[in-house]
């Protein structure tokens, strides 16, 4: 058979259930291969775009999304996607055309060495030289990007390969089994945990493996110690939970930055140091850390790890609890959960305070809320990055893992439009709800018009200032309040809902969330909600951080 009719088996063999792209020519054999295969194709309108929806569905289900572009400016469109894919450890495989391999040593039209750029930002990036080895290769791409930490892989194809007459057979996956943990480094995990007088649980990215995050569960109630999450783990715990001490991540001192402080040891759980650096929780450089994780801990001045757990999350944590019961028995929990709940209700209480808010254009405070409340616990809410990405992390909370996700190791502005029909995808359950400053919403917002060809159910919202608020917020508190020139104009967004064929709303006063979000979802595709947003809250969260009294 020919190489691409083979590379496409290798693909049905994977379990590749649809593949998100820009095709050209280079590809051409590639795509006619997949015109007889099972795998759908979404036709994109941007590679970036691709790519984004390629690290949603991903991250979502755990099987490694699928991208795919032609060579020269469609491999370098998808750049920005993968990027943020692989440092938000989402599992993607990116499939990129090449020209002939006869003139890949020259000069020569839209030839440049992609594999090269893309080695930085991919776990493996690899031409494939000879059809022969497109098993070995298809098989590698896909083992590598979903092991732990998952990210991406580039698999090249050249032109003249794809056409190749090949007789090689298709290669089947297997299952890789990751290793325990070391007993020692189990044993003196819980040494500090006994050995701890205020002891905290930070939930990363890593924890909200299913397994995982039902294990986080069992560990925090067997040892009665409070978890903290990172904007990329919310659910980890959910918020009903009385362990559950919400969200850190904003760089000012809110109020679990004053628990972190009371704090004598840190037990970190599937974190990465992208999400939040350690010297915001950990200044004084004067904690015990203990790290579990599926890597080893990175080194940083600030991240001394006495004990470093490296396994598979849910095994090692599953370790743990066994060692608990072995050694303890009946006199767990080791700590009251109850101390902490003074300081469970002051959050609680800070992030409800605007919540019946009638002000308008709306406080943050008030859309979250209003969001919230009408969603269910299993929807999955998509965050831009922008200011109202802080707001999110702050304020939106979760019952269960994966149901905001929020791009905050390479923060692409750009992701939750395209990033809310990759989870449409993953989730066709849940209702989807992408969330977009006015600015990152228009750099892919040609997706909607793949939302509306598709019939994705998704939801955008987007929350109207007319500027670069995240810039200008940081811009503010770094020179007394002053900011350069980041305004700019929008379009009228219910006309632009309408000119590409989708219901659209602007919201004109409060209280209207969620009859909007209601009629929204009772659409037959996508649809669009503009809410007009007042950023002059900004500055006056910047300012309660500051002064926020220690609450416990």
């Amino acid at each position: 058979m020919k190489a691409s009719d083979l590379f496409v088996r290798c693909l049905e063999a994977e379990g590749v259930e649809r593949i998100f792209g820009v095709p050209g020519e280079e590809n051409a054999d590639l795509m006619l291969s997949l015109e007889d295969s099972r795998i759908d194709f979404v036709l994109c309108r941007h590679e970036q775009a691709a790519a984004f929806m390629a690290d949603a569905y991903g991250r979502l289900t755990g099987k490694a999304g699928v991208c795919l572009s032609t060579l020269g400016p469609g491999a370098t469109n998808l750049v920005t996607g993968l990027a943020d894919a692989n440092m938000d450890r989402a599992p993607v495989v990116a499939i990129i055309g090449q020209g002939s391999t006869s003139r890949l040593h020259k000069e020569s039209h839209q030839n440049m060495d992609a594999i090269g750029m893309m080695t930085p930002i991919s776990k493996w990036a690899q031409t494939v030289w000879s059809g022969e080895t497109v098993p070995e290769i298809v098989r590698k791409a896909f083992k590598i990007a979903e092991t732990e930490k998952p990210g991406v892989t580039v698999i090249e194809l050249p032109e003249d390969v794809a056409k190749e007459d090949v007789g090689k057979a298709v290669m089947a996956p297997s299952v890789t089994r990751r290793p325990a943990a070391d007993h020692k480094a189990v044993r003196s995990a819980i040494d500090a945990i006994e050995q701890a007088t205020n002891p905290i649980i930070l939930a990363g990215n890593g924890a909200l493996r299913k397994r995982a995050s039902k294990q986080l569960r069992r560990f925090a109630h067997k040892t009665g110690i409070p978890v903290v999450n990172t904007f990329m783990g919310k659910g980890a715990v959910a918020m009903s939970d009385p362990h559950c001490l919400f969200t850190m991540g904003l760089q000012g001192r809110d109020h679990v930055n004053k628990a972190f402080e009371k704090s004598d040891t840190v037990i970190t759980v599937g974190y990465d140091l992208v999400e939040i650096a350690p010297i915001f929780w950990n200044p004084g450089c004067d904690k015990t850390i203990v790290h579990i994780d599926f890597m080893p801990a990175e080194i940083d001045m600030d991240y001394p790890v006495m004990v470093d757990v490296v396994s598979d999350l849910a095994d090692a944590l599953w370790q743990i609890n066994e060692g608990l019961n072995e050694r303890f028995g009946d006199k767990l929990p080791l700590y009251d959960i109850d101390q902490w709940q003074d300081l469970r209700r002051t959050i609680a209480d800070d992030l409800a305070a605007e919540k019946d808010d009638d002000s308008f254009p709306m406080k943050p405070q008030r859309i979250l809320n209003d969001v919230r409340r009408f969603l269910a616990p299993e929807d999955i809410v998509l965050s831009d990055v922008g200011a109202h990405k802080m707001w999110i992390a702050r304020y939106y909370q979760c019952e269960e893992p994966n149901t905001c996700l929020i791009s905050n190791g390479f923060c692409s502005m750009g992701f939750a439009l395209p990033g809310g029909i990759g989870a449409q995808f993953a989730a066709p359950d849940s209702r989807i709800l992408a969330i977009c400053g006015d600015a990152g919403f228009l750099m892919n917002v040609q997706d909607l018009e793949t939302a509306v060809r598709i019939g994705s159910k998704m939801v955008v919202m987007v929350w109207i200032d007319g500027e670069y608020g995240l810039i200008k917020w940081k811009q503010q508190n770094h020179f007394d309040g002053r900011h350069s020139n980041l305004a700019f104009n929008n379009p009228d967004f219910e006309m632009l809902a309408k000119s590409f064929g989708m219901w659209g709303k602007v919201i004109d006063g409060p209280g209207q969330i969620a009859s909007a979000l209601e009629e929204a979802f009772a659409q037959d595709g996508p649809a669009l909600i503009g809410v007009p947003v007042d950023y002059s809250e900004n500055q006056k969260l910047t300012k309660r951080l500051g002064e926020i009294a220690i609450a416990i």
